[in-house]
């Protein structure tokens, strides 16, 4: 592609090919073009000189941060900006020639619920010979090949890139998680989203956005970017759902439990097996039975029917698609080894996924409520000592442990959690694995076991260091063990 494809009112300059759009400047070789990105632990404006002397020919960069005095200017370019985050989504949209516009592309926005409702949307679509792509927490998924998700929500650069991919495979839609993180960065900027879900918005990620209101402004963006012919698909039961309907000029559709919606359900009976319930929609009603478990999935279910409802996908291809998702990695995620009580793994790491988990948990289990749980280092503090309080006024007994201390102190974690509770009825171990033992050790029958947190992720992350870790596969050894 040639450099002025890809950029404006360039005058006076060689109109060059280029081969790649960089940002790391390791990766950058001859004929590239370099970004240099500000990011949270390193500014790619520190690296330029790097880029260029493995072969940059172009160099994008904020225009208030200076370039290298000695650059030889008659072998590179550069290009002044006054966002590098936003031009590096242009560009990269460019560079691969606006691929979101041959996609449908969905994205999911919301504290909770996001990557169950991704993968109810799939299952939806490809029940009607849609064939989709995903990306997101777990994995980012193609039309032959699944990778191991790095982000949420990829890079803008590495967006465009996978959407371009997807494309090519002939893919009619991508799925995706929209994290605030991704929407405040401006890394799906230059996505043209077709349709956009709002789940819900409790605390988190304070640490970033420093209050619930910047919070829900990140959130919002997904919304106020549609365009008028796309579609809102809004939690109408959520307090913000009203601000965030007023913020958009695309199509709405709601859906709720408890306010008039137009996906709603009735009829709903919940059990520890799953649930079955009643769809209404403004075209028709029909029923479901899901193996996935508690109130909060319903509501992930109805945003899954509402896209069906708008792609106007039949009734009974939306159930299919619905029922055939039997559960969804370390997300209410039972692990079954012949013992006499139940163990579920769950990614709950925020006060209302907790409470929806434990609510949910405790309305079906005759026994003693069993929890293993921690806070992340270097995350959103506030929440620790809401999360203690919480859990220790729903589980019977419960267990404080490490989760992702990253470079924290794990003890300074363990205090914030400890300022929220009152009860006696809990221990604490640090030691992640001996935690998990004592709360499978001390479980009798007809009692639950939630280990917390961790769901589907494989490694700990202690100071400099990712050591393999799955709360899945340490549970499933225990429970081998006490055979």
């Amino acid at each position: 592609m040639k450099i002025k494809e890809l950029l404006d009112n360039l005058d006076n300059i060689p109109d060059l090919e280029i081969n790649e759009i960089n940002t790391d400047s390791n990766l950058v070789k001859p004929g590239d073009i370099f970004v240099a990105i500000k990011g949270a632990e390193q500014d790619g404006h520190k690296f330029i000189k790097d880029a260029v002397r493995n072969g940059a020919i172009c160099v994008v960069k904020e225009k208030n941060s200076p370039a290298p005095k000695d650059l030889d200017l008659n072998k590179t370019i550069i290009i002044n900006v006054p966002d590098t985050r936003k031009a590096i989504s242009e560009l990269a949209a460019r560079f691969y020639r606006f691929p979101s516009k041959k996609l449908k592309v969905i994205g999911v926005t919301g504290t909770n619920g996001k990557t169950t409702i991704t993968y109810l949307i799939k299952s939806v679509l490809e029940e009607a010979n849609f064939p989709a792509g995903l990306l997101g927490t777990i994995d980012y998924e193609f039309k032959n090949m699944t990778l191991p998700s790095i982000n949420t929500t990829p890079g803008a650069l590495e967006m465009q890139a996978f959407l371009a991919k997807m494309e090519k495979e002939k893919l009619r839609y991508c799925v995706m998680e929209a994290s605030s993180h991704s929407l405040e960065q401006d890394r799906v900027r230059d996505v043209n989203f077709h349709i956009a879900i709002f789940t819900n918005l409790t605390q988190d990620h304070l640490d970033y956005h420093h209050n619930l209101e910047e919070y829900f402004e990140a959130k919002a963006k997904l919304f106020t970017n549609l365009s008028p012919k796309a579609y809102a698909v809004v939690n109408i039961d959520d307090p913000y759902s009203t601000r965030l309907l007023k913020m958009t000029k695309a199509k709405k559709i709601t859906f709720g439990l408890t306010k008039r919606s137009q996906i709603t359900a009735t009829n709903i009976k919940l059990g520890i097996k799953g649930s079955d319930f009643k769809v209404i929609t403004p075209k028709g009603s029909f029923t479901i039975k899901t193996k996935l478990i508690g109130r909060h999935n319903i509501y992930n279910i109805l945003s899954a029917v509402a896209v069906g409802f708008i792609e106007g996908i039949r009734f009974d291809t939306i159930k299919k698609g619905i029922e055939r998702i039997d559960c969804v990695a370390g997300r209410l995620e039972a692990i079954e080894e012949g013992q006499r009580f139940g163990v579920f793994v769950d990614y709950a790491h925020t006060e209302d996924a907790l409470k929806n988990v434990l609510t949910s948990l405790k309305e079906f289990h005759k026994g003693r409520i069993i929890v293993v749980f921690g806070c992340g280092g270097q995350r959103d503090t506030g929440k620790r000592p809401k999360m203690g309080k919480l859990v220790s006024e729903i589980a019977d007994y419960f267990i404080i442990t490490n989760d992702n201390p990253r470079k924290e102190d794990p003890r300074k974690i363990l205090r914030d959690i400890l300022k929220g509770i009152k009860t006696k009825n809990y221990d604490v171990i640090l030691d992640r694995e001996k935690a998990i033992e004592k709360a499978i050790k001390m479980a009798g029958e007809n009692d639950t076991v939630l280990i917390a947190g961790k769901g589907h992720e494989t490694c700990q992350i202690l100071k400099n260091k990712s050591l393999a870790f799955d709360d899945r596969e340490v549970t499933r050894r225990i429970l081998n063990c006490l055979k």
